[in-house]
């Protein structure tokens, strides 16, 4: 986002599971580079290792027995991830 922009954090729920969605008002990302951004390495800048996605799911998978995912992008608007969490009961 370059510094200027805007982030927004919901949070669902339900009997089974919690739902956070993070949406940022950023570049968004390309339809030919979305099945990628989570591989390792992947990045579309000039500068940077691709690691930040993929550490990320890295987290919420193993760690968390969750899943992430890109939900919706739109190029010149924002992108929204969806983080759903089984809860412990």
């Amino acid at each position: 986002m370059n510094g200027v922009g805007n982030i927004t954090i919901d949070l669902f729920d339900n009997k089974k599971y919690i739902y956070i969605e993070i949406s940022d008002t950023g570049k968004g990302i390309e339809n030919k580079y979305q099945k990628n951004i989570f591989k390792p390495g992947f990045t579309t800048k000039e500068r940077g290792w691709g690691l930040g996605l993929t550490l990320t799911q890295r987290i919420v998978n193993e760690y968390h027995k969750g899943k992430i995912e890109l939900k919706n992008s739109v190029v010149g608007k924002g992108s929204t991830f969806k983080i759903t969490l089984r809860k412990n009961n």
